[in-house]
């Protein structure tokens, strides 16, 4: 693809670049416009952030480190006011030093390191606002809305690049790379679809209208594997070539899969709510194991290359560690609620939310606590690790809303 600058895209854009789709369910919205800025940026290869820190989605930052002991440093209120029980936009880190989080009511933010916010970007409207983690690249944070949209914005001023209308909501978290956004969109029928967006103009360049039944799983692209996967509400695992995008196979589970797919050697790892975390051949789809956690897996699996441990949560409380090569499971740590966000792995801890309120590191090799932080809110946001510090986001309580918080070493 070629490297098209910012100027070049917002020319595009003006010119009518954010185009609807015959068959598309969701009406043109007046927000779905290009703003004024430009950067003379060209589109790069590969993302400067994404949720779960690789296209591979494997939820390893393996030279970050964590403290023994943290405290709150500070607590970013009203990021979170709805009250859907999906899991909750996690932060990233953007070019400039801060880091984007976007929330349920609708707003991505540009926090500074200090707790203070260089911008507020809003997307249009609606009753659940953003739920999926932003992905960044060309200078530009793109980031889906349960308006339907996918958004560009521009990460030094947060003015709107450009907004294309794909559907009823999205939910799920974008992929980038070399130009091209992916995401899975929502409809209200139920079904979905699957779309692949320049990011240079937010014109739509690919579309696969597999999915039956709201998608809110984030796709995978396994470079290596030359496959991208993405799960859906109707139980089943599409997986495409790469980067030819003709459809390969499909995978039925038993029930929803709602978490983002991690990739590695070949396979792909996620959880179901038939309560089962699976490990199926990219080349093909066969079942290489299958582990039977007590409840529903909502949170996305984390595998980590260095022991070949795949770490998944559930609804059972449980945080499982599991021998990606065999599914056997190596420890499990109980919290006393339901895990919903993804694990994050850490040079040597397991960092996860949990319905009880708390926030965990937990020792990747024994399965053991080395600290717990309280929040107000139930926590279902994936921790970043970024610059010595800790970021999340919880999710509302009928008596509060949610806030985002950074925590710092504590000894």
């Amino acid at each position: 693809m070629s490297r098209l600058s910012r100027r070049r895209f917002l020319r595009a854009a003006g010119a009518g670049a954010v185009a609807g789709l015959a068959g598309c369910s969701a009406p043109t919205r007046r927000n779905c416009r290009p703003g004024p800025g430009a950067i003379d940026t060209p589109a790069q290869a590969l993302p400067t952030a994404i949720f779960r820190q690789n296209l591979d989605r494997q939820g390893v930052e393996a030279a970050a480190t964590v403290p023994d002991a943290v405290r709150v440093d500070w607590r970013l209120p009203g990021v979170n006011t709805g009250k859907h029980t999906a899991a909750k936009s996690s932060p990233v880190p953007s070019p400039t030093g801060d880091v984007l989080v976007a929330g349920d009511n609708g707003e991505i933010r540009s926090v500074r390191p200090t707790g203070s916010v260089r911008w507020a970007a809003e997307t249009y409207p609606s009753k659940w606002g953003i739920h999926g983690t932003p992905v960044v690249a060309n200078g530009a944070a793109y980031v889906g809305a349960y308006d339907g949209a996918l958004y560009a914005f521009d990460v030094e001023t947060g003015e709107r690049l450009w907004c294309a209308n794909l559907g009823d909501a999205i939910g799920s978290s974008p992929a980038y790379h070399d130009g091209t956004v992916y995401v899975a969109v929502e409809y209200a029928a139920p079904s979905g679809a699957f779309f692949g967006v320049d990011a240079v103009t937010g014109e739509t360049v690919w579309e696969s209208r597999r999915p039956t039944d709201q998608p809110h799983s984030s796709v995978a692209i396994d470079r290596d594997a030359d496959r991208l996967v993405v799960g859906a509400n109707d139980g089943v695992l599409y997986c495409y070539r790469y980067p030819d995008l003709e459809f390969a196979w499909s995978f039925p589970t038993g029930a929803p899969i709602k978490g983002p797919i991690a990739t590695y050697d070949g396979a792909a790892f996620f959880g179901s709510w038939d309560h089962i975390v699976y490990r199926l051949a990219l080349e093909d789809g066969a079942v290489d194991w299958r582990f039977e956690a007590g409840d529903k897996v909502m949170s996305g699996a984390s595998v980590d290359p260095r022991t070949g441990t795949v770490y998944a949560g559930s609804h059972d409380t449980n945080l499982y560690a599991l021998d990606a090569t065999t599914g056997a499971k190596r420890w499990a740590f109980g919290t006393g609620g339901w895990l919903i966000g993804c694990p994050t792995v850490t040079a040597e801890h397991v960092l996860v939310g949990s319905y009880d309120t708390n926030v965990y590191a937990v020792d990747r090799e024994r399965g053991t606590e080395t600290w717990r932080v309280a929040n107000v809110g139930w926590v279902t946001s994936t921790p970043l690790v970024h610059d010595g510090a800790i970021y999340y986001a919880e999710r509302a309580t009928p008596e509060r809303a949610g806030a985002a918080y950074r925590l710092v070493s504590g000894e």
